[in-house]
């Protein structure tokens, strides 16, 4: 199975295969993720450059695989944004399994909830505290970066954070990272 996906910056071109090839894994389930296509963001949240994207990603998408649109939410509430861009892409191809999953705030947060592990792992200095409330965090790049000691990149720091961090702790420290792991499962899941 495929899973074809959408986002919106260059560290999730090659952080997001990294991640949904462990998600698979820890189901039982062998995907391939081709290169995502990447769109900014604001092409992503207005309907007409959200409808081309869903379309370019069905042409790489056979019937049977699945499509993920994955944004930071930033400051837009998930609850609310998620679901209209859901209406929209399922409206346009509703014979595609989509899914869209908004990271509360952004990406890095998942990471956030795990650092815990990237300390273990090394990637962060030993006397990093980990936020009580990752997904709330603004600027979970810049909190990276200090935990790092150095600039962090989204480019090469993501990919290899995507590899490392603990996922069972980044689930139960952020909900958005949970819904990913959720929707993922959904797209994954044959057909009945």
């Amino acid at each position: 199975m495929n899973l074809v996906c959408i986002v919106e910056g260059d560290g999730e071109v090659a952080a997001l295969p990294v991640l949904l090839r462990r998600i698979a894994t820890e189901l039982g389930v062998l995907v391939r993720v081709p290169p995502p296509i990447r769109q900014p963001r604001g092409r992503l949240v207005r309907e007409a450059d959200l409808r081309r994207a869903i379309q370019l990603a069905a042409k790489r998408a056979g019937p049977e695989d699945g499509i993920l649109l994955l944004l930071d939410a930033d400051d837009d509430c998930p609850a609310s944004l998620a679901p209209q861009l859901l209406g929209i892409a399922r409206g346009e191809r509703p014979d595609r399994r989509i899914a869209v999953v908004l990271a509360e705030r952004e990406f890095e947060a998942w990471f956030l909830g795990a650092a815990a592990s990237l300390v273990q792992q090394g990637r962060l200095h030993r006397d990093s505290e980990p936020p009580v409330d990752p997904e709330r965090v603004r600027d979970a790049k810049g909190w990276l970066g200090r935990a790092m000691g150095s600039r962090y990149s989204e480019v090469l720091d993501q990919p290899s954070f995507a590899q490392l961090f603990d996922m069972a702790a980044a689930r139960s420290a952020c909900a958005s990272f949970d819904k990913l792991w959720r929707e993922v499962g959904g797209l994954l899941a044959p057909r009945s």
